[in-house]
């Protein structure tokens, strides 16, 4: 009787020590599975995105557009929303009677070819505010004063409109509609003269971008007109000639108290810069507008 005791108590215990193995097994190897999900696929993520942006970013030309906010794109970017845009801008013309070629290089610029923040956020292509007797939506957002009141638009085609409705609803800009639909380059200053833009080399930065994008032959569709590109190795060598006086032109002045305006600056930039509001740094040169002009020395103390 003793020895069955015996038996079954032993049996017992080995059956007790098997069953105990296997579940620390299990769990051991549920652990190593699931850390080894953790910590590899991210990694291997990252290597390919880091490849790819590199690849892709290789040997392109670029462009630094700047408007309501500053933006780097390549030159595939631009043509890739001239594509998109072409068309809208083409009907534009033939409604309203704005250059396609003016049309495009304005949403290019404003809006860092689809890229730029407030085309991101507000589908505002062309930089427009919200000026009087706006009931649409709106966004805020820091340009030559901060947090200034900017159109919101439901798509781009809406932006479009808008900016066509823009230009020929506003007295001041009458001017550019007695002008030839081909003549880009004096669309261009009238733009600057009516007031559009506060930036001095407005005109040539749309005028730059309609030569290099050939965007005027968009205009001459519409015309039923043929086109002849601006050779680009006559354009690089002008570009070339004209540099050498701006680099010197956007040096700031090491005068104490003082600042030099360089290219991209606005009011509110400079008052940021030297701890002042755009109130104050008007009032301490005794300007009635916010415009400046690169090269324009202010007083900043």
């Amino acid at each position: 009787m003793f020895k069955k005791i015996l038996a079954l108590a032993l049996l017992s215990f080995l059956v007790s020590c098997g069953s105990s193995k296997s579940r620390v097994k299990t769990s051991k190897n549920s652990t190593v599975k699931t850390r080894t999900t953790r910590t590899t696929k991210p990694s291997i993520r990252t290597t390919i995105d880091s490849k790819t942006s590199t690849a892709s970013n290789t040997n392109k030309d670029s462009e630094t557009l700047q408007s309501t906010s500053k933006t780097v794109v390549y030159a595939e970017v631009v043509k890739a929303y001239v594509l998109d845009f072409k068309e809208t801008a083409k009907e534009n013309m033939r409604r309203h009677g704005i250059p396609a070629s003016i049309t495009l290089a304005q949403g290019i610029l404003e809006s860092g070819a689809g890229r730029g923040t407030l085309c991101v956020n507000a589908n505002n292509h062309f930089g427009i505010k919200c000026h009087a007797g706006w009931t649409g939506e709106s966004v805020f957002h820091d340009d030559d004063s901060e947090q200034e009141c900017f159109r919101k638009y439901n798509d781009p085609a809406e932006s479009y409109n808008d900016h066509s409705l823009f230009l020929t609803t506003r007295s001041r800009y009458a001017a550019l509609f007695k002008l030839e639909k081909g003549d880009y380059e004096a669309w261009a200053r009238g733009l600057k003269a009516a007031g559009y833009a506060t930036d001095p080399k407005y005109p040539e930065k749309l005028i730059g971008l309609i030569e290099k994008y050939d965007l005027a032959s968009y205009d001459a569709e519409v015309l039923k007109k043929p086109y002849s590109p601006v050779p680009k190795v006559e354009k690089t060598q002008q570009t070339k000639i004209e540099k050498t006086p701006q680099i010197a032109e956007v040096t700031p002045t090491k005068t104490f108290g003082t600042y030099k305006v360089e290219q991209g600056d606005t009011l509110y930039s400079i008052s940021k810069k030297h701890n002042l509001t755009v109130d104050q740094l008007m009032q301490l040169n005794g300007m009635s507008s916010n415009a400046i002009s690169i090269g324009q020395v202010l007083k900043v103390k």
